[in-house]
């Protein structure tokens, strides 16, 4: 059956798709549903690959993910499956969303609940179809409503793997190219979606803009921003740039952020460091986490930053928003792009950079500042801050301490090493890909003593207090805190106290990891009760 224009805007009334058309009054009744609620599903553990072949719902009951061996590419294959739409749907569900674009209320954008969204235009769609005479089967009416709902409030396409818990990156390369993401399970997988026009993808990377709140054009062909579920996005808009046409790049953030208790669960760190690192926080250390790209340096971060007092005033800058804090008393702050022609410096008007917010946050009073990542000038004004006693904690892309320490010397940031010697401690991240595992460690967490100005890793005096085990997958314990002898030296506390004080800490998130208490609600309760009333905490655990 064909759907036959006659002008715009009208058709004629086609024959019924399904036997029974509804009732009138019944129009409105919905038959449509949609989970939206978070998943996590346990996957099987299976070390040959060739074996795996698991489906597991993304937005049930319309869309799954397939995992599967591709036995002709030799490859893992990750599959969305989605409901198979006829020809004559097809061409209706054009026609829906051509008059949903023509009759759309801009209010209800305003609307932030999806579920006010979804009924809005549920009870559009039943207008457009009531008006035009269409009448459709209940099993086509909810395929419709499903491709609605993914090509209005969703992310197109993509939509389905944004709802995949497991999945870390989603990679487009180009038009007609399919696109590659990064699973938490299996590494990098192709998927079997492809955008295969290039205005097609034009259009997705314009709707990615808005959602982020920012501007991409021919003049503007670069996109970084923030979508409104916190994942990361970077985009270009032409081939000028990227000869194979748009492309886009999408980190994703779980919904809810990792915490300390997560750090020990998933083997990241242990419950002795994290117990280091919480101490450090209190006693207003400085510390720095370092590593790769995609190491884990700002989920890291986002964890320990939970040790923070409750009542003490942070103060964050990022690029874009990433840190998620349970703190009432922070003071978030991102950066902002320019317009217009660039001026000599090559800086926009309007632009606020890294540095602009890092100036101005050391007079805004924080105890404690966070920089989501330092690269330049902004570092500059970091260590000042360090080195004037205000707390700080920020990530840095190195492989290692010594790295960290020769590019922080270098050009373009040129710190001297007496500032550098600011910096009390460093917590080295790193992922591991193999073909069997993908899985993120804290290498080694290093104690900072001296720095030589120009002397390399030999200019280094610093102590090794963590180390990773890859053959135990385990980590080894130094001792000899040099971070202790200063908290000890500043409040005249013996070290065996201070000692004391991390090793029932140690146990107290070991507890907590074991009990499987790790939302982020539940961990920063019991972190702030622990700062209030650390004896009903202990004896909440039998400690």
């Amino acid at each position: 059956m064909a759907l036959r224009f006659l002008g715009k805007g009208m058709i004629a009334k086609a024959p019924a798709l399904a036997a029974e058309a509804p009732k009138e009054e019944e129009k409105s009744t919905s038959t449509f549903y949609i989970d939206l609620r978070p998943k996590i599903i346990t996957l099987p553990e299976t070390e040959d690959k060739t074996k795996i072949d698991i489906r597991y719902p993304l937005i049930p009951p319309y869309s799954f993910a397939h995992i599967y061996w591709d036995e002709t590419d030799k490859e893992l294959m990750y599959s969305v499956e989605e409901p198979v739409l006829s020809d004559t749907e097809k061409e209706l569900l054009e026609l829906l969303q051509i008059g949903l674009e023509e009759m759309i209320n801009i209010s209800f954008v305003k609307t932030k609940t999806t579920p006010a969204i979804l009924k809005y235009l549920e009870k559009s769609m039943q207008s457009i179809l009531l008006e035009l005479g269409i009448r459709v089967s209940e099993e086509t009416y909810n395929k419709l409503m499903y491709y609605i709902y993914r090509n209005s409030i969703g992310l197109n396409e993509i939509e389905p793997m944004i709802r995949d818990y497991y999945i870390e990156d989603i990679e487009c390369n180009g038009d007609g190219f399919p696109l590659y993401i990064v699973h938490r399970k299996y590494a990098n997988l192709r998927t079997n979606v492809t955008f295969q026009e290039r205005q097609q993808l034009i259009d997705f990377v314009e709707k990615l803009s808005q959602r982020a709140g920012r501007y991409v054009s021919y003049a503007k062909p670069l996109l970084d921003g923030t979508l409104p579920d916190g994942s990361r996005v970077n985009a270009t808009y032409t081939e000028d740039i990227t000869t194979r046409g748009p492309t886009f790049t999408i980190r994703k953030f779980t919904e809810e952020p990792w915490t300390p208790i997560h750090l020990i669960m998933f083997n990241t760190a242990d419950a002795l460091s994290v117990a280091y690192l919480w101490f450090a926080l209190e006693h207003k250390l400085n510390i720095m986490t370092v590593g790769e790209t995609a190491s884990g340096k700002t989920t890291f971060m986002n964890a320990i930053s939970q040790f923070i007092p409750p009542e003490a005033r942070i103060c964050s800058i990022e690029d874009t928003r990433e840190l998620n804090l349970p703190h009432i008393n922070w003071l978030p702050s991102v950066t902002r792009a320019g317009f217009g022609i660039p001026t000599v410096l090559g800086e926009q008007y309007g632009e606020i950079t890294l540095f602009d917010l890092l100036r101005e946050t050391f007079r805004q009073a924080p105890d404690y500042v966070i920089l989501g990542e330092t690269r330049g000038k902004e570092t500059f004004v970091l260590f000042q801050g360090m080195a004037s006693g205000h707390p700080s904690l920020a990530t840095f892309h190195a492989g290692s301490v010594a790295t960290m320490v020769k590019r922080l010397e270098t050009p373009p940031i040129e710190l001297p090493a007496s500032l550098i010697e600011s910096l009390d401690i460093v917590a080295v991240t790193t992922h591991i890909k193999t073909p069997e595992k993908s899985f993120r460690r804290m290498t080694e967490m290093v104690e900072i003593i001296e720095v030589s100005a120009g002397g390399g890793m030999e200019g280094i005096k610093s102590n090794k207090l963590f180390e990773w085990d890859p053959a135990k997958d385990n980590f080894k314990f130094n001792g000899n805190s040099v971070v202790l002898k200063k908290v000890n030296k500043n409040t005249g506390t013996p070290i065996s106290e201070l000692e004391a004080e991390v090793k029932i800490r140690q146990k107290l998130l070991q507890k907590m990891a074991d009990q499987k208490i790790a939302g982020f609600k539940e961990v920063a309760e019991i972190i702030n009760s622990y700062y209030k009333d650390k004896k009903s905490v202990l004896k909440r655990f039998g400690l």
